[in-house]
């Protein structure tokens, strides 16, 4: 399960306490969870924001930064950051196709994502070219309505149930 934390999630409180609470609420282990940050959030009080990371690492929570390559993109937290994934921003992935710049982004993405031992999950697949782009670029994950629109709960534990998860491993053909 990938969640969105927000900033204002850090400024109020105990993150960590917060998550452990909520894992414990639903029943699901820490490494079940993934926790998307944006780049504003890293930039943020670093010190206290590196501390609440660190500890969430060390709890088995997999962390990703959300919409990569659309703040303020610096590199530098990315070495100090214990992160898993570059969540690849829907802007870049939907222009897949349309030109050079869009593919040169993602493809430098992907590339610094691997030579960081990062995984890639691209945000906005809408359809199977963009989907055959992304996995001939050798992304790992994929997430938008090519593979699933939203849906009641009920009908999402039916898709699961023939799934591994909610997002989908993107396989060149």
């Amino acid at each position: 399960m990938a969640v969105n934390l927000s900033a204002k999630q850090f400024q109020r409180g105990d993150v960590a306490a917060d998550v452990l609470e909520a894992l414990s609420a639903a029943g699901l282990p820490p490494t079940g969870l993934e926790l998307e940050l944006t780049e504003s959030i890293l930039l943020r009080g670093a010190e206290t924001v590196l501390a609440t990371v660190r500890k969430l690492r060390g709890l088995g929570v997999h962390l990703s930064i959300d919409d990569f390559g659309t703040g303020y993109s610096s590199l530098a937290y990315l070495q100090h950051f214990p992160v898993d994934k570059l969540k690849i921003d829907q802007s870049f992935v939907r222009r897949l196709g349309e030109g050079d710049d869009a593919q040169v982004i993602v493809t430098t993405i992907i590339q610094l994502a691997r030579s960081l031992g990062l995984g890639t999950i691209a945000e906005g697949v809408e359809d199977a070219a963009t989907a055959e782009r992304l996995a001939a670029l050798v992304c790992q994950q994929g997430q938008g309505f090519h593979f699933a629109r939203p849906m009641p709960p009920a009908e999402l534990a039916v898709l699961l149930a023939g799934r591994q998860g909610a997002e989908a491993v993107l396989r060149p053909s």
